[in-house]
C-alpha cells in the first residue's frame, strides 16, 4: 500500500519537476517593414540572436547600419524595427535632462528642451534643439555658474554627511563635515556647514586626533591670509592666473582647455596653498584622412560644443560643393552626411 500511494505521489510531482524545468520560453519572428533580418526562422529559442538591417530610406532604431537581437525568454533584447532614416537618436547633452520619447528615438521636427543641472546654466540662454534630417540643429550647452562651487576641500580624517558627492555645487549650498572617530574637530564652527559664496567655500574645519599630546594648540591651516604670504603664484599645466587679487588667485585654462576645480585659490596661514584647479582637454579631433567621404587636409581641432564644416570630396551628380558639419560633444566629435550650401543654411544638415 505504501509503495502505491508512493508511485502515485511520484506521477503528481514528476510533471511538475519537467515543467519547472523548463520556464524558458521561445520568441516568435518579428515583423520588419522597411528590412530583413537572418536566419529566417519561425520560432527562435531562447537565447538565439538573430541580424537584421534596413532598406534605403530606413535605418536601425539604434546606431549602426546593422543591428542584432537576442531572444530572452519570449522577447527580443529590442523589438527590431526601422525607422525613418530622418529619425535622429537621444542625444548626448553633459550636465543636462530632457523628456526621452518612450519609443526611443525622435521624428523629425520633433524639438527637446534641456533643464540643465544644478549649479549649471545654458549657454547664451539655448535651451531646445531639433531634429532636423536625422542630426539635431545646435544642442544646448550647460556650462558652470560662475557663482557655483566646485566639489568641497578635502579634510583629512573627516567626511562630509547627509550629501551625496557632486563635481558642482550651486551658489548657498551648504555642506557638513564629520571627524573620524578618535579625532575632534578645530578650526570652525562644530556645528555649522560650510557655504558656497560667490564660487568659493567658507573656510572648513580640521579633525585633530583627541589624543594628540599638545590639545590646546589651534591648528590655523585653513586660515586664509593674504596670497603674497605664499610667495610665488603656482602654475598649472594648460592654463595661467587671470585675477591677481589681494586674497585669491584667479585662473582660466587655455583655448581647448576646460577648468576643473576651484577657479579660485587662497593662501593659508601655514604658508600653502589651498587645492589648485586642472585643466581638462575640450575639444575633439578629426583625422580628416580617415574619412573616405572628406578631402584630406590634416587632423582638426575642434571645441567642445563648436561646429565646423570640413569639406567633403567631389561627386560627379554634385552641383556644388558639399560639406560635413562637425560637432564635439563630451569628447567625441559627430559628422553629418555630406550636404550644400543651401542644406546647410536651412539646418537641414
Amino acid at each position: 500500500m505504501c509503495i502505491r500511494y508512493f508511485g502515485f505521489a511520484l506521477l503528481v510531482w514528476f510533471p511538475g519537476v519537467l515543467h519547472a524545468q523548463n520556464t524558458t520560453q521561445s520568441c516568435t519572428a518579428p515583423r520588419l517593414d522597411g528590412g530583413f533580418f537572418s536566419p529566417r526562422q519561425e520560432t527562435y529559442s531562447n537565447g538565439t540572436t538573430l541580424t537584421y538591417t534596413c532598406h534605403e530610406g530606413h535605418k536601425p532604431p539604434v546606431k549602426g547600419w546593422w543591428v542584432t537581437s537576442t531572444c530572452e525568454n519570449g522577447k527580443w533584447s529590442h523589438q527590431p524595427q526601422c525607422i525613418d532614416e530622418k529619425a535622429c537618436f537621444p542625444p548626448t547633452i553633459p550636465n543636462a535632462k530632457y523628456t526621452e520619447n518612450s519609443n526611443g528615438w525622435y521624428e523629425e521636427g520633433d524639438t527637446i528642451r534641456t533643464t540643465c543641472d544644478e549649479g549649471y546654466e545654458h549657454k547664451d540662454r539655448r535651451a531646445t534643439a531639433r531634429c532636423t534630417n536625422g542630426t539635431w540643429s545646435s544642442l544646448p550647452i550647460c556650462e558652470k555658474r560662475i557663482n557655483s562651487c566646485s566639489e568641497p576641500p578635502k579634510v583629512a580624517h573627516a567626511v562630509i554627511i547627509h550629501q551625496r558627492y557632486q563635481e558642482v555645487f550651486a551658489a548657498d549650498s551648504e555642506v557638513q563635515y564629520e571627524c573620524e572617530d578618535g579625532y575632534t574637530m578645530e578650526g570652525a564652527d562644530t556645528t555649522n556647514p560650510i557655504i558656497c559664496v560667490g564660487g568659493t567655500w567658507t573656510g572648513g574645519p580640521t579633525c585633530r586626533s583627541s589624543t594628540s599630546s599638545r590639545p590646546n594648540e589651534r591648528v590655523i591651516q585653513t586660515q586664509i591670509i593674504p596670497k603674497d604670504e605664499c610667495g610665488a603664484p603656482p602654475t598649472i599645466p594648460n592654463g595661467d592666473v587671470v585675477g591677481n587679487y589681494q586674497m585669491f588667485l584667479k585662473y582660466r585654462c587655455d583655448s581647448f582647455y576646460t577648468l576643473m576645480g576651484p577657479e579660485r585659490v587662497h593662501c593659508y596661514a601655514d604658508g600653502t596653498w589651498s587645492k589648485l584647479p586642472t585643466c581638462k582637454a575640450a575639444y575633439c579631433s578629426v583625422d580628416t584622412s580617415q574619412y573616405h567621404q572628406l578631402v584630406p587636409a590634416g587632423v582638426k581641432y575642434i571645441k567642445y560644443g563648436e561646429k565646423v564644416r570640413l569639406e567633403c570630396v567631389r561627386q560627379d551628380h554634385w552641383w556644388t560643393d558639399h560639406f560635413s558639419v562637425v560637432q564635439c560633444f563630451y569628447g567625441r566629435a559627430w559628422l553629418s552626411d555630406c550636404c550644400s550650401w543651401l542644406e546647410i543654411k536651412a539646418n537641414l544638415c
